[in-house]
């Protein structure tokens, strides 16, 4: 079994040191440091990580603009963010800069662990946490009404992407891990994710929810209306099975 390659870049000597002790009893991880005096995205591209794990308040290069950075140069890499004050207006920033999940730096190691497997997998825990944040998912839903506020403005031209990137992206629309997408397509992960990168990059879309509302407001896939209702109905489905267990 390859193991999946992470990276714990955090501004304090200390926390990398106990993380990566923490983390190291964990034999399907390989655990890769990245000093701050380092540049991030270099270590990333010559250690070929699969994982970065992100100090939000990063001191070279803050750790939102290095996260949206990331995850749309390099398609193979996904990013957890970890946060010492995890709070509602953070959040949308996190989910704007592409990341995969968001964690308090208090959370334990096998919250931690979970949530590599998880990301490494081709799934996306910070939609865990917009189900149980009410107010921060009438944000999100706020900003596919009004794509402008996430940046490029759609107009009515020709869709820029290939047909099988638009297959992928109307798999991304109905909530598919990049594991469900590959299998649904017939295709690698790896694959998946290289469309992902290309897609962002055409669209000039900040990550996977705006690459969406980008190709949904020009056309190309899906009905806005109905993804915007199926969201908000995958969002109470998980709240009330929350409560309920």
């Amino acid at each position: 079994m390859e193991k999946v390659r992470v990276m714990i870049a955090d501004k304090q000597n200390f926390f990398r040191s106990g993380l990566r002790y923490a983390l190291s009893q964990e034999y399907e991880l390989e655990l890769l440091d990245c000093d701050p005096d380092q540049h991030p995205i270099e270590a990333v591209e010559n250690q070929s990580s699969n994982v970065l794990i992100l100090d939000i308040d990063y001191p070279s290069l803050n750790g939102l603009r290095l996260s949206k950075r990331i995850t749309r140069r390099f398609p193979n890499t996904v990013v957890i963010v970890l946060s010492p004050n995890p709070n509602e207006e953070e959040l949308i920033e996190v989910v704007r800069s592409g990341a995969a999940a968001y964690l308090s730096k208090n959370t334990d190691v096998e919250e931690l662990v979970e949530s590599i497997k998880r990301v490494s997998g081709g799934e996306y825990p910070i939609d865990d946490i917009l189900a149980d944040t009410p107010d921060a998912t009438e944000q999100v839903l706020r900003e596919f009404r009004d794509v402008g506020l996430l940046g490029r403005v759609v107009h009515s031209l020709a869709n820029p992407l290939t047909f099988r990137e638009t297959q992928v992206l109307d798999c991304i629309a109905k909530g598919k891990s990049n594991k469900q997408i590959g299998m649904a397509l017939q295709i690698s992960e790896q694959t998946v994710k290289s469309h992902v990168s290309t897609i962002l990059r055409k669209l000039n879309a900040t990550h996977r929810a705006h690459a969406v509302a980008l190709a949904m407001r020009g056309g190309w896939i899906g009905n806005e209306a109905n993804f915007l209702r199926g969201f908000r109905t995958k969002v109470r489905t998980q709240v009330s099975q929350r409560k309920s267990a």
